[in-house]
């Protein structure tokens, strides 16, 4: 119950989210390391990492880009990035389209990280 009043609040006031903080760190500094951490793991090769501007249906979101992976058939791994980190994976695969969303949840790439 708090949480719902908490993010109606934040909604409500139109806080930037990415200045709240647990006391540490904000939420921007999480996004950023998750991203870096991201691009990091991708940039091994090992499971032949791609990047597309465009989702299987041809459609996009303006300002990303979709960088993911397969490590076998329907077990794909995948975020959104700003286009800002694009130039960063120049060895990386650039698809046209990305292959077909597989439905996967972002609690399905957490587990899935963890199967690796």
């Amino acid at each position: 119950m708090r949480e719902k009043l908490i993010n109606w609040l934040i909604k409500k006031l139109k806080v930037n989210t990415n200045k709240v903080s647990d006391g540490y760190h904000t939420f921007e500094e999480l996004y950023e390391h998750r991203i870096e951490l991201w691009i990091a793991f991708c940039k091994t090769n090992q499971f032949r990492a791609w990047k597309s501007r465009r989702h299987s249906d041809g459609s996009k979101w303006k300002g990303w880009f979709i960088l993911g992976f397969d490590t076998e058939a329907g077990r794909q791994k995948t975020y959104h990035l700003p286009n800002k980190y694009w130039k960063r994976l120049p060895n990386t695969i650039a698809i046209n389209t990305a292959p077909e969303w597989d439905g996967h949840t972002p609690n399905d790439v957490l587990e899935r990280l963890k199967d690796l």
